[in-house]
């Protein structure tokens, strides 16, 4: 709820992206390790940032590998279909599936294809780079989140891992909010 909120601060626009990465634990004692049965060492956060304003919209957390990034990605665009229009990924969300439900969302897709065949090649020519460009944004807001909160997470079970990652997401918000000198709504 609280990133919720830090991302309501924004005056977000109408194109998204989306992208993965991993977040490593810290150093635990091997004595806790295995006292514990504690054998988990990255966790796979996949976050929805607002291109406009590079606010972290929403976010996504695992500790197991099953399932793909384009369920992942689906799940985070139905939740925000009624605010997205364009959503950029790079090739890991390549399913035509997620392109066709993306659609039906009324969210225009900017994925490239994997080259498989020559239409792949005119599939990917007709993808408006500039827009597409802007799936780097992503990119530099895991960077200045990893950089100024940490690369490690200090939590041992995953519900508090979440928490934690939720939280560095909402601080990275209101610390945006507060550059942009935005005011913020009252307690009333």
């Amino acid at each position: 709820m609280l990133l919720r909120y830090s991302a309501q601060l924004h005056e977000t626009g109408e194109i998204g992206t989306i992208d993965a990465t991993y977040f490593d634990h810290s150093r635990a004692s091997r004595h806790y390790c295995r006292r514990t049965n504690y054998h988990v060492q990255t966790m796979k956060v996949t976050k929805l940032v607002d291109t406009e304003t590079q606010a972290i919209l929403d976010l996504h957390c695992t500790t197991t590998w099953e399932g793909s990034d384009a369920e992942i990605c689906e799940k985070l665009a139905r939740k925000h279909s009624g605010e997205l229009r364009v959503l950029t990924a790079d090739k890991g969300y390549d399913c035509n599936w997620l392109r066709e439900d993306l659609r039906k969302l009324d969210i225009r897709p900017l994925i490239k294809h994997c080259v498989h065949a020559p239409y792949d090649h005119a599939h990917n020519a007709r993808i408006d780079d500039e827009l597409y460009g802007q799936r780097a944004m992503s990119e530099t807001v895991f960077s200045s989140v990893k950089r100024s909160l940490g690369v490690a997470l200090r939590a041992r079970t995953w519900y508090r891992e979440f928490r934690e990652i939720a939280l560095m997401c909402a601080v990275y918000n209101i610390k945006k909010a507060a550059k942009q000198e935005i005011p913020l709504p009252s307690c009333d």
